[in-house]
This record gives structure tokens, C-alpha cells and sequence, in this order.
């Protein structure tokens, strides 16, 4: 009989339903979930209700954060998921390793170099482990693009030219929640780009050295609604008259989902989640361009607007002996406003071969089936399930969690200062 490894979850929001969802259902022969901890109990009661009601699944046991250390003691699990605010995941992933759990933490790993340091020295200092979910790497598409690189079907890659459009479904959902203040997520460069920022890692196999970078908040902003011509404006969307006929709009009171999980938990924590896109008090960047230069030499250039009219990205590869090129489009979504399996499904996907003395192919790769890439459910295998051996080496460590923050930091260091930065200087 196997033995179910056991877990609590810290944070009860809009990703949280991703982990508890994969309990209840297809591995509670495997795992067994104990608590929720959040600082809204509005929240943490609908998750459990959504455990009761959607899986048949025992009610857990809730817990505030100032209870975290307790409930750690009480529960004894074998492991904390992090799904919290980004600038609070240090904390629950530094304590849990010093409380003897081992961590699953949602991207990013955490939002600034201090705040990276402390984890990288208590993995050090407790010998626990951390896992990181990049769920993009597990996409059939994204597993096929390492084979061909590793298999040499280009040769030695030198640059990469990496292009990824949020729309404005998609994209202006950053500015309507906790993710538009930069203290709360790192600015996009650290929240979003880290899944893209560790795919070329894992792509090229090489360690990222020099980050340069411009970026400006451009599109969103009531500064820039105003160049436009706008003249009406509105802190939130639900239950406003002057968003009606706003396509960027969020009203939570029209999604039951969003109803319970924000609408009727605010009174606790103030937290308004269907902010307007064009109000003030946006501190992240909606234009992106950020070059890097690879230990192995190898050269980045990255794109990300968050304005886009439709949803994915194109990625090349120039190597010694050819080129790969990938254009993918995605599903369009509102976070914890739908079905999670379209969570970045794919909608369409083209993946070419140009060798450098012969006739460019096509590459047919299987349509990943769930969210992002059909990556998420293989990933919910690996995690909770009993996985098969990956000679891809897909599975994420705090190393590869610090690789990729570690590029966004420097890219945000670079925009404020307009120097070059050093990733290695980072985390002297």
C-alpha cells in the first residue's frame, strides 16, 4: 500500500485551486491534503467548499498566517505549497525548510535578489528540498524544441529571439489585480517572464551573465488613457455605470467563481480585484525589451507587451548549422475566472526546421491536452503522482527558480539605472 504524502496550502486565491483540485482528484490515492492558510477566511471556506462540493473531498482545516508555525506542528505535513501574494512566498518557503517540510512553490520563487539570497541560503543550511512548478517545460511542444537543440539539429545555438504577446484579456488582467503594484510582484519581467526566462535555460543549457533592459508603462495607466482621449474614469468595475461599455471591465458580481472567491471575501481584506486597467497607482511596466548574454555566449533578445490583439509568442533559435522557429498561439483567460485546463491551451502551433544546406520541415508535435501547453497535468504527475524517469530533466529545483527571477531582477535593476547588470553581482 502506498504511503499518501501529506500537505497544507498557503495561500486559498485564484492559483490555489490548481494543487487542491489535483488532491482531491486524480492523486488522492497518492497525497493527502490537511490545511488551507490564508490571511481571508471567506476564502479559505470556499475552497473547502469547492473540496466538498466538486470532489467529495473531507473538509481541511484552515489556519491564519500568524498560525502558520502551529499549524506546521499540528499537521506535521511532508510538504508546503505556496500559492500566496509573490512577496510573501520567502517567507513560507524559508520558514517551512526551517519547520524540517520540503516546499512546492508557485512562480516566482520570489520577487527580488534579497528576498532570493534567504532562500538559496536556507536550502543550504537545511538540506530541504524546493520545487518550483515551470509547467511550461513540460508541454509536448517546449519538451520536442530541447530535444531537437540537444540532439544537435541545429548545432551550437548562438541567439535567440523570444517574442510573447499578452492580449488584452489576458494581459490587462496584471492591471487589475495585486500584480499591477511592483512591490507586490516583481513587475511582469519577474511575475510572467520567469516561466520564459527558464525556458531558454532549459532550452540552451547554458546559465544566464548579463542582463540589459528598457521598459515603460505605456498602454495601461490613467496618464496614458488620458493621451488617448479619455476623459471618464472609475476605481472599479462591479456595480459602476462608467464600465458598462468598457471592454477591459472586470465585473465580479457576472462570474460566480469570482464572485465568491473576491466579491464576498473583500470585507475581510480590503482587496479589490477588478481594478481599472486605465486608474492610477500602476507601477509596473506593460513595454518590455531585455537582452541577455549566456555564459555559454549564446544571445537573448525579449520582447513582452501586455496589450496585444491575440494571445502567445514566436521564438527563434540561430545556430551553427541552422534555425528553429516556433509560433504558438494560446487560449486567452481571466485567472480563476473559467476552466483551468484553458489556462494557455494551445489554439495553434507551428514548429520549423531550417538547416543551413537543405530544405526547411516542419516539425509535427501531439496537441497537448490542459492548461498551459497541455504542460499542467504532466507536471501534476510528476509532482503527485507516480512518475515515469525524464531524461529532460524537467522537474524544477530552487536553482532553476533563482536562474530565472534572477534575470527579471536585472532586468527591472537595468530599467532604473540604465546600466548593464551582472546576474553574478546579484546575489553577492
Amino acid at each position: 500500500m502506498t504511503t499518501r504524502k501529506k500537505y497544507v496550502l498557503v495561500g486559498a486565491g485564484g492559483r490555489a485551486r490548481f494543487f487542491y483540485s489535483a488532491i482531491a482528484g486524480d492523486f488522492r490515492g497518492t497525497t493527502e491534503l490537511l490545511a488551507f492558510c490564508d490571511i481571508n477566511q471567506t476564502r479559505m471556506d470556499y475552497a473547502n467548499q469547492q473540496l466538498q462540493q466538486k470532489f467529495d473531498y473531507p473538509e481541511v482545516r484552515t489556519y491564519k498566517p500568524d498560525a502558520f508555525d502551529q499549524m506546521i506542528e499540528i499537521e506535521k505535513p511532508d510538504a508546503v505549497i505556496v500559492t500566496s501574494v509573490d512577496r510573501t512566498h520567502h517567507t513560507y518557503i524559508i520558514r517551512a525548510m526551517e519547520l524540517g517540510c520540503d516546499v512546492i512553490t508557485e512562480k516566482p520563487m520570489t520577487i527580488d535578489e534579497e528576498k532570493c539570497r534567504q532562500i538559496l541560503e536556507t536550502v543550504e543550511k537545511t538540506g530541504r528540498n524546493v520545487r518550483v512548478t515551470f509547467n511550461y517545460r513540460y508541454a509536448p511542444h517546449h519538451t520536442k524544441v530541447r530535444e531537437l537543440i540537444e540532439g544537435g539539429v541545429i548545432g551550437q545555438v548562438n541567439s535567440v529571439h523570444f517574442e510573447w504577446l499578452l492580449n488584452t484579456k489576458h494581459g490587462a488582467d496584471y492591471f487589475r489585480r495585486w500584480h499591477r503594484n511592483k512591490s507586490n510582484s516583481g513587475g511582469l519581467l519577474v511575475h510572467k517572464s520567469t516561466h520564459h526566462f527558464d525556458l531558454v535555460s532549459f532550452w540552451i543549457g547554458s546559465e544566464p551573465d548579463t542582463v540589459f533592459a528598457l521598459g515603460d508603462l505605456l498602454f495601461y495607466g490613467r496618464e496614458n488613457a488620458e493621451k488617448r482621449g479619455v476623459t471618464q474614469f472609475y476605481d472599479r468595475a462591479t456595480g459602476n455605470p462608467l464600465a458598462e461599455d468598457d471592454p477591459f471591465a472586470l465585473h465580479l458580481d457576472r462570474n460566480g467563481r469570482l464572485k465568491a472567491m473576491y466579491l464576498d471575501a473583500e470585507h475581510e481584506d480590503g482587496y479589490h480585484r477588478d481594478q481599472n486597467v486605465f486608474g492610477d497607482g500602476i507601477s509596473i511596466e506593460d513595454t518590455m525589451g531585455v537582452m541577455v548574454r549566456y555564459k555559454n555566449k549564446a544571445i537573448l533578445t525579449y520582447s513582452l507587451n501586455a496589450y496585444s490583439p491575440w494571445e502567445g509568442y514566436r521564438i527563434a533559435f540561430n545556430g551553427t548549422k541552422g534555425r528553429i522557429e516556433m509560433t504558438i498561439m494560446e487560449q486567452s483567460y481571466v485567472n480563476s475566472g473559467g476552466d483551468k485546463a484553458l489556462e494557455g491551451a494551445i489554439k495553434n502551433k507551428e514548429i520549423r526546421v531550417f538547416p543551413m544546406f537543405d530544405r526547411p520541415y516542419e516539425v509535427n508535435v501531439e496537441t497537448g491536452v490542459g492548461g498551459h501547453g497541455g504542460g499542467d497535468p504532466v507536471l501534476l504527475n510528476d509532482i503527485f503522482g507516480e512518475p515515469a524517469e525524464d531524461r529532460f530533466r524537467r522537474a524544477a529545483n530552487h536553482v532553476d527558480g533563482a536562474r530565472s527571477i534572477l534575470v527579471g531582477i536585472a532586468a527591472n535593476r537595468a530599467i532604473r539605472t540604465g546600466q548593464p547588470v551582472k546576474v553574478a553581482d546579484l546575489l553577492k
